[in-house]
């Protein structure tokens, strides 16, 4: 399916839908090769050389390209450095987020017009190993505010969220996807890797418990780190012991941050159901409307969790199997 499939209006901004890896780069580069004027990107891991290199071609054309890159990892480890140094000699305008110990959001905005919304990094893995979504909104309300975070972050000052589409951290994540989780009637979908956050499972076990058809498709414990395992399988063993159905994704590695309610809202974004997530990072995420839009999203999982198995989280006190359906992948941790 191609990326120009997961478009459409209803009513309001145009927007479509990014799926990876099915979209693959060109859905990226295609919005840098738009670009007339100026180019913002705020990632928490850039490591690809395909998108340098289009930005690298952007600044080459006139383009002004300015690039927040998160300086460490929580473990302390660097992913970015190559990318800034790189960025930085070919005219990109580089700097490091430290308004956060961690920034893990994955945006861009093209001409003040144009914004990505990712829960994919820029690293090639994220386009061809990893199951992982993106929306695209043609909106100037949107693109601003997205550009007054990025400057907010860029001189590291304060930032006050005010659009009600857009789901930031650290000020309305938690309460964005409890609403969306709350407002649920008759299905959720949650295609997601951490379930680390306790007021989150609560509402997810209330929505259960009203008669909501609540399925989780999660990846294991691949990626998760060792001091978030004890909640992570805790609470999918929650969910399992009340009826929830917990599937483990199969095939693509999971990294996509998805929450469908009812078929007719969506929240996409960059966010883990984690505490730290909503309390100590920088994070976005987008609210999106409109069941023609969601279709190509519910789809997906829908497809993802025909090819997936049951999933019975082990006892996280008890030594854990290793779990071998995919290569063991030290940089992808689930932040």
């Amino acid at each position: 399916m191609s990326q120009q499939d997961h478009g459409t209006d209803f009513g309001g901004p145009r927007l479509r839908v990014i799926i990876q890896p099915d979209d693959g780069f060109e859905a990226v580069t295609s919005l840098i090769a738009e670009a007339r004027h100026s180019i913002l990107v705020k990632m928490f891991t850039f490591t690809s050389p395909v998108l340098m290199e289009a930005l690298l071609a952007a600044v080459a054309r006139g383009i002004s390209v300015r690039v927040l890159l998160n300086p460490r990892r929580s473990s302390g480890t660097r992913a970015n450095d190559e990318a800034f140094k790189r960025l930085s000699e070919g005219g990109v305008a580089c700097s490091w987020t430290m308004a956060f110990p961690v920034t893990h959001e994955k945006s861009m905005v093209i001409d003040g017009r144009l914004t990505l919304i990712a829960t994919f990094n820029f690293c090639d893995k994220y386009f061809t190993q990893t199951r992982d979504y993106g929306v695209v909104v043609d909106d100037a309300e949107i693109a601003q505010e997205v550009s007054e975070c990025f400057e907010a972050d860029w001189e590291s000052r304060k930032f006050a969220p005010s659009n009600p589409r857009l789901i930031w951290s650290n000020a309305t994540s938690r309460r964005g996807v409890c609403d969306i989780i709350d407002d649920a009637k008759h299905s959720l979908i949650l295609q997601h890797p951490k379930f680390s956050d306790v007021t989150v499972l609560d509402r997810l076990l209330h929505a259960q418990d009203r008669g909501v058809r609540v399925k989780v498709l999660c990846g294991g414990r691949h990626g998760i780190s060792d001091s978030d395992i004890l909640d992570t399988f805790s609470a999918l063993r929650s969910l399992r012991r009340v009826g929830v159905k917990v599937n483990k994704q199969r095939g693509l590695r999971m990294h996509a941050k998805l929450i469908v309610a009812d078929g007719q809202r969506a929240l996409v974004g960059s966010m883990n159901i984690d505490r730290s997530a909503f309390d100590l990072r920088r994070e976005l995420g987008m609210i999106v409307e409109g069941a023609d839009l969601l279709r190509p999203l519910a789809r997906t999982f829908h497809s993802d969790w025909e090819e997936s198995s049951r999933y019975h989280a082990p006892d996280p006190l008890e030594e854990l199997v290793a779990e071998t359906d995919h290569p063991h992948d030290p940089d992808l941790v689930h932040e």
